[in-house]
């Protein structure tokens, strides 16, 4: 479950929703990461930032780190809810829903590992 707060609250301390799961920016693992957040994502952020320099923004303390991941996950989740609408529209919701929670379930399964 989420609510309207879920996609600024998580981007202002670091965490970007994607189409291949939850990045953490803060990571070592994206210092010198030239990808975008999410190569699938055609958001403001995506297009014009990588990872490492969102990473360096949050290092820093500048407020424009947290401002580009808010923003990048309020277009994730605009994007989740009219392909979930779609998919209802199709009658195919169940694969969409896979689909989407597929990613996050392998990234659950490895931290398990």
């Amino acid at each position: 479950m989420f609510d309207c707060v879920l996609p600024t609250r998580n981007g202002r301390t670091g965490y970007a929703f994607t189409s291949r799961g939850v990045v953490r920016i803060r990571n070592q693992a994206h210092a010198r990461s030239i990808e975008p957040l999410d190569p699938e994502c055609s958001c403001y952020t995506c297009r014009h930032f990588s990872r490492g320099y969102l990473r360096h923004l949050f290092q820093v303390g500048e407020i424009l780190g947290l401002t580009l991941l808010s923003l990048h996950n309020v277009h994730y989740f605009c994007k989740l809810m009219a392909g979930a609408r779609e998919a209802i529209r199709q009658g195919e919701f169940r694969t969409y829903q896979e689909q989407v929670l597929s990613p996050y379930r392998a990234a659950k399964e490895g931290e398990k590992g």
